[in-house]
């Protein structure tokens, strides 16, 4: 196996090990408390709680430097005078070619994007008699079992989990520091990223659901050089704890091609080495995590895990439809001084489920939270354009680089600030420069069929990969002429007026799964959730407290946050002299 470097490839900080304060604006690490002197720092604080323990199986996710945990913990062992046994359970993974043939099928062959979601187990990685072979090593003195897949060691021990966060992983891999599941090398991270999210992805996710009651420690290794860590026990409890609270995932910011500059130029502590921000992930689930704060110390672990642990009271009635998958998603996108994005659609839910594995397709809908003048969005097609029409137009632009009149095809309308502008699968649409848009949208997120770009190159310097045939397989072209704009924008309807507060609501299509509310408040409202989730985000105004039986949050303008339905009813406070909007996406 070949030397790894040991860097990570990014502009962006690693998180803190302690936060002394949070700030009075948009917070980049949101935590939530969950008593004193339950959160610890360091390797050598873990080993001491280690050191009597005769067996002790070290897993954790892909993106774990492995090498590197065992040189910490060794060295700690060492200094109390304990020398362990060390063995790397990932020596009965099955032979390399053996696993490329066994994934094969969930790459999408030579797709640069796309594969199928992979539904095997972790136990389909390994060889049998192998793991049963390493855990026949006998010793006086302590035997540790690391590696992803530690658990599946026949022998009984202390259960150590090392987590990571997804963003982390990417920077780690854009650096050729880490390696897929079964690989010795790595690959370009385009292509690591497609087998993260496919394969490595949903298989250790099953590996977490299956482990999270036998986790002892639960350690978060997101940095290079330190670990903060908890006890399982008091992690569990305290997932169970929180849900009876609002929930603010960690967000976490990338640059991109059409990216601009409010993301930059609005939120405090983001590096600032870097050309734009083009994405927020706000609640992007299946990449955000949780951070938990204890006598200023901070542990991440994955919103995944979250579920896993707690989905039942996080969605309520919509459990039983949606298991362990959070349904909503919330994202910015930032134009402004930047680009379009490009011409494009989404599948069809049917496609979804046939090609790529996904339970639900991708719903969106743009919700103008700012703009600068001139701000466009393109939505839906011209009066009779035809699918021969199009195809053509855009198979000639790629093939011979020309630029495409697009508004000869595709509609063009002048943002309206909080106005709502619906994306049902198949659409074509795009959001022009000069937009910050607060991307309301089911969860899947990387099912986007490009079939334009305005012949740009991405941050790299190559061109960024079309989907025309896809999208063409899934474009709705009656979605045309004076239907979109009855159809696919927004008209807001007041349900509600009293003295101190009114509520709107923002129809969607008839085929999104959720729903928009908005509120605006002068003093305070109080909500009912009826069971159901709800996701919210503070679209206009300084601050809110929102008010449960457990707990009062304060959030700031911009910020995205969960209701779970375990809370049966909470209060929007405004906490300034002006009145509020507070979007609310919930299930219909």
């Amino acid at each position: 196996m070949i030397e790894l470097k040991r860097t990570r490839e990014t502009s962006q900080f690693e998180l803190p090990i302690i936060k002394t304060e949070s700030p009075s604006k948009y917070d980049i690490y949101p935590t939530h408390e969950i008593g004193n002197d339950l959160i610890y720092q360091g390797y050598n604080s873990l080993v001491n709680v280690l050191a009597s323990s005769k067996i002790v199986k070290i897993d954790g996710y892909i993106g774990i430097r492995f090498g590197d945990i065992k040189e910490n913990l060794n060295a700690a062992f060492l200094n109390i005078g304990i020398h362990p046994i060390w063995i790397n359970v990932e020596l009965a993974l099955k032979e390399e070619k053996e696993i490329d043939e066994l994934i094969a099928p969930f790459l999408g062959g030579n797709d640069p994007v796309f594969g199928k979601l992979c539904d095997l187990g972790i136990k389909d990685f390994y060889q049998k008699e192998k793991l049963v072979a390493l855990s026949q090593e006998t010793s006086n003195s302590p035997i540790i079992f690391y590696g992803i897949g530690s658990e599946l060691v026949p022998r009984e021990g202390k259960t150590v989990f090392f987590e990571i966060s997804k963003n982390e992983i990417q920077y780690r891999s854009r650096a050729g520091s880490i390696l897929n599941l079964g690989a010795t090398i790595p690959g370009n991270p385009q292509n690591m990223y497609k087998r993260f999210y496919f394969v490595d992805w949903p298989v250790l996710n099953n590996h977490k659901k299956n482990l999270i009651q036998k986790i002892d420690f639960l350690v978060d290794a997101q940095r290079a050089e330190d670990i903060t860590w908890t006890r399982g026990n008091v992690w569990r409890k305290s997932i169970e704890s929180i849900i009876n609270t609002p929930i603010r995932v960690r967000p976490w910011f990338s640059p991109g091609a059409w990216g601009g500059q409010w993301l930059k130029d609005k939120i405090d502590g983001l590096a600032d080495n870097v050309v734009n921000y083009a994405w927020s992930f706000e609640l992007i689930v299946p990449e955000n995590g949780v951070i938990f704060k204890s006598s200023g110390y901070m542990l991440e672990f994955s919103f995944d895990f979250l579920m896993f642990h707690a989905g039942e009271e996080m969605l309520g009635k919509d459990f039983s439809t949606y298991k362990y998958e959070f349904p909503i998603r919330f994202d910015f996108l930032d134009t402004v001084e930047g680009g379009n994005l490009s011409i494009q659609c989404h599948p069809q839910k049917e496609y979804m489920k046939k090609y790529f594995g996904e339970n639900i397709t991708q719903e969106e809908t743009y919700y103008i939270l700012d703009k600068k003048e001139g701000a466009r969005v393109y939505l839906g097609f011209q009066k009779d354009i035809t699918e021969t029409q199009f195809r053509e137009a855009l198979k000639t632009s790629s093939r011979e680089s020309t630029e495409i009149e697009i508004n000869q095809y595709v509609q063009e309308f002048e943002s309206q600030k909080h106005g709502l502008y619906l994306i049902p699968p198949g659409t074509i649409h795009s959001a022009g420069k000069n937009n910050l848009i607060l991307e309301i949208s089911s969860t899947p997120y990387i099912y986007t069929f490009k079939m334009y770009d305005w012949l740009r190159l991405d941050l790299d310097g190559k061109p960024r990969p079309l989907n025309i045939d896809r999208g063409m397989d899934n474009l709705v072209f009656d979605r045309a002429g004076a239907k979109v704009e009855e159809e696919l924008i927004s008209k807001p309807l007041e349900l509600q007026s009293e003295e101190h507060w009114s509520l709107e609501h923002l129809p969607t299509h008839k085929e999104h799964f959720y729903d928009v509310h908005r509120y605006t408040v002068i003093t305070s409202v109080t909500v009912y959730t009826s069971g159901k989730v709800h996701v919210l985000n503070l679209v206009e105004g300084d601050a809110v407290e929102i008010i449960t039986r457990d707990r009062s949050v304060i959030y700031y303008y911009a910020e995205t946050f969960i209701i779970p339905a375990a809370i049966k009813e909470y209060t929007i406070n405004n906490l300034g002299k002006k009145p509020i909007k507070v979007i609310k996406a919930f299930i219909k």
